[in-house]
C-alpha cells in the first residue's frame, strides 16, 4: 500500500512539474504584455482588444513556444483584427537556427524586425500541432470566428547572435473592409500592384496599434 501511495504521489508530483514547466513566463496586465527576458519588452495593443489567453508547449518537439492572443471583434464576434504574439526558442536537443533572410528588414520599436505579409481565405486546415492550429482553437473556445478572408503582416525579431530565439508578432485584419477580395489582388499566382498599397497601409496600422517599449519592469 505504501508503495502504491508513493507511486501515485510521484506521478502527481511529476505531472505538477510538467504543468509548471509549461506555464507562460510572460505576464499580461490589461492590454499590456510584459516580457522581462528573451527579449525584455513591454508590448501594448489597443484597449479595445480582447485577451484570449496564453498557451505554452513544445512546438513539433523542437522549440519552446509561448503564444499570447488578442482579438478585436466585429459585433457578430467575427475577428476584425488579431494580435498574435509569440516567443520561441529552440530546445537544447537540436542545433537549429532561425533564418528570415528572404523577408524584408525593417525597424520597429527601435529594433530590427524581418517583415513578410500575405492575404487569402481562412478556410484552409492548419497543420496539426502547429501554432496556427492553436490560435484557431483559442478563438473557437472563446466564441470568435475568422472572417472569410484576411490579410496579415508578420514581424520577427531575432534578438541575440545565436539566432535560436525569436519574438514573432503577427497582426491580421479582415480583408473585406479593403474593398477587395483575395482573387482581385492576384496577378497570376503573385500579388498584384493593388496589394502593394493595401500592404503599406496594413503595415503602418500594425506599427501604430502595437507599441513596443523596453520598460519591461513596470
Amino acid at each position: 500500500m505504501k508503495h502504491t501511495l508513493f507511486g501515485l504521489c510521484a506521478i502527481v508530483f511529476s505531472c505538477f512539474l510538467m504543468a509548471a514547466a509549461q506555464a507562460p513566463e510572460r505576464e499580461v496586465k490589461g492590454n499590456r504584455l510584459i516580457s522581462r527576458s528573451d527579449p525584455a519588452f513591454t508590448i501594448q495593443v489597443p484597449r479595445s482588444a480582447v485577451y484570449l489567453g496564453a498557451e505554452r508547449w513544445d512546438l513539433y518537439d523542437v522549440a519552446d513556444c509561448e503564444l499570447h492572443l488578442f482579438v478585436e471583434p466585429h459585433p457578430d464576434k467575427t475577428v476584425k483584427a488579431m494580435y498574435w504574439i509569440q516567443f520561441e526558442a529552440f530546445l537544447p536537443t537540436n542545433e537549429h537556427t532561425y533564418d528570415y533572410s528572404k523577408d524584408e528588414l525593417v525597424t520597429f520599436g527601435g529594433r530590427a524586425f524581418w517583415k513578410s505579409s500575405n492575404f487569402g481565405p481562412t478556410n484552409n486546415t492548419p497543420r496539426a500541432g502547429s501554432d496556427g492550429e492553436r490560435t484557431r482553437q483559442m478563438m473557437a473556445r472563446a466564441g470568435y470566428k475568422l472572417p472569410a478572408e484576411r490579410m496579415s503582416v508578420r514581424l520577427v525579431n531575432l534578438f541575440d547572435e545565436s539566432r535560436r530565439k525569436e519574438l514573432m508578432i503577427i497582426y491580421a485584419e479582415d480583408l473585406a473592409p479593403s474593398g477587395f477580395i483575395a482573387s482581385q489582388l492576384l496577378d497570376g499566382n503573385e500579388p498584384g500592384p493593388e496589394w502593394k498599397n493595401i500592404e503599406q497601409g496594413l503595415v503602418e496600422r500594425a506599427m501604430k496599434r502595437i507599441k513596443l517599449s523596453h520598460e519591461s519592469s513596470k
